[in-house]
């Protein structure tokens, strides 16, 4: 079993940078893949990247270039740098884990989900 908490989310100017973090528990955190999602009012929920056990990650085209995930297991804590971003960005993000180390890109391909931070991108 994982639990998860999201938190980092805000209210940042186009362009700007922030950084979510995602804590988990468990002793067996390195042992999952991690993902990072988003939602937007009115739209599915949407990748945005994920990072295995060993620290190789995937991106959405969407973010790449801009987007950055980085875990720490010492910590059981993984995060989602952002930068550059863009009002487009405005979404409620989630974390998701999944065991082994597999990048997964669907929702339904992970099994624990965090309550998700909400990223407001003004123009």
């Amino acid at each position: 079993q994982v639990q998860l908490v999201e938190s980092g989310g805000g209210l940042v100017q186009a362009g700007g940078s922030l950084r979510l973090s995602c804590a988990a528990s468990g002793r067996t955190f390195s042992s999952y893949a991690m993902g990072w999602f988003r939602q937007a009012p009115g739209k599915e929920r949407e990748f945005v990247g994920a990072i295995t056990w060993g620290h190789i990650t995937y991106y959405a085209d969407s973010v790449k270039g801009r987007f950055t995930i980085s875990r720490d297991n010492a910590k059981n804590t993984v995060y989602l740098q952002m930068s550059s971003l863009k009002p487009e960005d405005t979404a409620v993000y989630y974390c998701a884990a999944r065991s082994g180390s597999y990048l997964a890109t669907l929702p339904n391909e992970y099994g624990y989900w965090g309550q998700g931070t909400q990223v407001t991108v003004s123009s």
